[in-house]
């Protein structure tokens, strides 16, 4: 894995150099017209202390894409380990957009309204605070709104390709 003369460098070593680094999966998730859209992101992280700030990256070419920067509020909802079926469900591209919830236990942010996953470690309201350009992503930088956390220490991740909890598995 190396890049050419040019400087290129081949989105499949990309992808595999990457996939190196652990993740914590979230599931971001927004209401356009009252319709919830919600997305499987593991590209998220915190910004900011003061003001409190998060930021997640949105591939342009995705529903979400839209829904999200039309609506302004949006909110994240941390994976717990054995979420598995979630962060499957919410990455697979042409779900339907009204069943996509169907049978997912959620409840609705008390800020924005947006779904939260129940149940899940940990939980952020945003409202956009900025946007920028990040090739074929947006990044969305979000304000903090409202958050939670419950005293879980289980947690999600992707790593190499996988979705893993903190033990390894």
């Amino acid at each position: 894995m190396t890049s050419d003369s040019s400087g290129s460098i081949a989105p499949a070593d990309f992808r595999t150099a990457m996939s190196r680094f652990a993740s914590g999966i979230t599931i971001m998730s927004t209401l356009q017209g009252g319709v919830a859209h919600a997305m499987t992101a593991s590209a998220f992280t915190s910004v900011s202390l003061e003001p409190a700030l998060v930021l997640v990256c949105v591939d342009k070419g995705v529903r979400m894409h839209d829904a999200v920067l039309s609506s302004g509020d949006w909110a994240v909802s941390v994976l717990a380990a054995g979420d598995d079926a979630v962060a499957e469900r919410f990455a697979r591209s042409g779900r339907d957009l009204y069943s996509q919830f169907d049978g997912v236990p959620t409840v609705p942010g008390p800020k924005t309204g947006c779904p939260l996953i129940a149940g899940a470690p940990a939980w952020i309201e945003c409202r956009t605070w900025a946007t920028y350009e990040g090739g074929d992503h947006t990044i969305v930088v979000g304000e903090v709104l409202s958050l939670g956390a419950v005293d879980d220490p289980s947690a999600l991740i992707y790593y190499a390709g996988q979705y893993r909890d903190l033990t390894g598995r």
